[in-house]
């Protein structure tokens, strides 16, 4: 903190370097280019000084490690006393293919798993269905029973590893699934641990694998965090999702503030139920982009941590400290990796993990060098994990708390981007809430046109983006990329049909008839999913229940 005094005297100070040192360097050599910018366009000057936060005050805005605001981290010691989880996102082809890769990236050293599913479980639709035709296992792994999952999961110890799963129209089945397949390993609910994303309100804004309306969907969501807090008390049952609002095309300050909005969104739902928010708030998560500009990401982590904490303390009024904690998962942009030059994106790569990092992530996925191709190899995913090892063991950077933390700029650049998320807050608001603005258009429109003006700049080369632009060559791509059984698709329906005949008829039907009901009136709709699932009864019979219940979700034509 400075006087006033200092801030003045500072400020006169840098005029006067402007009109003499400065000038002098210009005349001799101008600067690259008229204006500099971040990766989200905002405007970048060439000096930062206290002048910059005249108003900084260090205990409010700051603080210390594991201390409300929590600006520099929600553990007093972060890295020094555990690495963050390096969790590698995965999946591809069938169940037992993906189980191979878990089972060789845990002997790579990877600390916590990852599922990336294919579209048609996305979608909550079984494998044999005709909307899942040419979509098998291509974007992810496919799971349409319980016996999937068991196979996904198999000689894996699910009380000794945490499990992320990336599923969000059907997150309540595919959960149930995992809980089962961990009771059929012994283990109880009480004893696993991991997240589902199981965020909604950003598949309407960005990605778009919904199936029901909002409403309902809400519902389900409650359900989760009530059955949750109760049966499954180590699990997270939603990881709030800026990282697809990101890779539609939003700025940083856009998913830091969208993300935010529908997490508030969620515990406004939650408290509407009757839920205490202390019972749920400590398991809510969060899952961030990580784009190319090292400093413009480390203060959108710093900024979500202390909109967080005094948003859920002061607006929704929860005492324990740990419900103010913002807990979040990082993955490297996918929308930066370029298919020209791809080894280009092992450097991209690192930087992301390094602002990740220094912005005090609790857990990582680095991308591989062939994502834009296909799913990754062993060989690109394992650089990719080794990359954090790096970082984590060779780059000093996990050996001291915030070390940004007092930078001119960052301190500048995390206050801009907390002042700018609550104008988006109150645009938000105006339109009458997170759901109200979505059927409107505004989060789409807003995406799409940053999105737009990333696109001309780059087209324009206003901004360079290396291989791609510039720096091109012209020469064929050799990478080799990853080979999926071709029979993987047979082997997985064969497994289907041998399920429907094999399992007791009668009581798959009878716990899809008790679904209905619950889900026709107001029952917690979670001990109804688990036993359809140990009844057998697949992803696309559960969800086909709540589909005729629920109705599905038509997006409004936005121009």
């Amino acid at each position: 903190m400075s006087e006033e005094g200092d801030i003045k005297e500072i400020a006169k100070s840098k005029r006067d370097w402007e009109g003499s040192t400065l000038k002098r360097s210009l005349d001799a050599l101008p600067e690259r280019r008229k204006a500099f910018t971040t990766t989200s366009s905002a405007p970048i000057d060439r000096l930062y000084t206290p002048d910059d936060t005249p108003d900084f005050d260090y205990f409010k805005k700051l603080g210390l490690p594991g201390e409300y605001p929590f600006t520099r981290g929600v553990h007093p010691t972060l890295y020094r006393s555990k690495l963050w989880t390096m969790r590698m996102f995965s999946g591809f082809g069938t169940a037992e293919e993906t189980n191979a890769r878990y089972k060789y990236l845990l002997e790579h050293g990877e600390t916590g798993l990852s599922v990336a599913f294919d579209f048609p479980t996305l979608y909550g639709y079984d494998t044999d269905h005709t909307m899942a035709r040419g979509e098998f296992g291509k974007c992810g792994v496919a799971i349409s029973s319980l016996k999937d999952m068991e196979i996904l999961f198999g000689g894996i110890p699910l009380d000794e590893i945490s499990t992320s799963m990336t599923i969000n129209g059907p997150a309540p089945v595919v959960w149930a699934m995992y809980i089962a397949a961990a009771e059929r390993q012994g283990i109880p609910s009480t004893n696993i641990r991991g997240t589902i994303q199981n965020d909604i309100l950003k598949e309407y804004i960005a990605q778009k694998s919904y199936i029901f309306p909002p409403e309902p969907s809400m519902r389900l969501i409650v359900d989760t965090f009530e059955f949750g807090s109760k049966e499954v008390p180590l699990w997270n049952t939603v990881s709030i999702s800026g990282y697809h609002i990101r890779e539609a095309g939003s700025t940083a300050v856009q998913e830091l503030a969208f993300t935010l909005a529908d997490g508030f969104e969620y515990v406004r739902a939650a408290k509407e139920r009757g839920l205490d928010v202390d019972d749920f708030a400590p398991r809510l998560s969060f899952f961030f982009n990580a784009h190319n500009d090292l400093f413009e990401e480390i203060a959108k982590y710093r900024a979500a941590r202390r909109i967080w904490a005094r948003e859920l303390k002061e607006t929704f009024g929860a005492k324990n400290p740990r419900s103010w904690w913002m807990r979040f998962h990082t993955q490297t942009a996918g929308c930066s990796l370029t298919a020209q030059q791809p080894e280009n994106n092992i450097v991209r790569v690192a930087i992301q993990a390094i602002a990740a990092v220094l912005g005090g992530t609790q857990s990582l996925h680095t991308n591989s060098m062939d994502e834009a191709y296909a799913v990754p190899s062993a060989k690109a995913v394992k650089i990719a994990l080794r990359t954090q090892q790096i970082i984590a063991h060779e780059s000093g950077v996990a050996n001291t708390i915030d070390p940004l933390g007092g930078s001119y700029f960052v301190e500048y650049l995390t206050d801009r981007m907390e002042e700018e998320s609550y104008e988006y807050f109150d645009k938000i608001e105006k339109l009458g809430g997170v759901i109200p603005a979505l059927k409107k258009g505004f989060f789409q429109k807003e995406i799409a046109r940053a999105a737009y003006r990333y696109q001309k700049e780059t087209d324009d080369k206003e901004r360079i983006i290396v291989g791609v632009n510039e720096y091109v060559e012209k020469k064929p791509i050799e990478i080799a990329l990853v080979d999926m059984d071709p029979e993987g698709e047979r082997k997985h329906l064969d497994r289907l049909n041998r399920l429907k005949k094999e399992r007791d008829q009668k009581e798959t039907e009878r716990s899809l008839d008790r679904l209905r009901r619950a889900a026709e009136g107001e029952e917690n709709v979670m001990p109804f999913i688990l036993d359809c699932v140990k009844a057998h009864a697949t992803l696309g019979e559960t969800c086909g229940v709540l589909r005729e219940v629920f109705g599905e979700y038509t997006e409004p034509i936005i121009y």
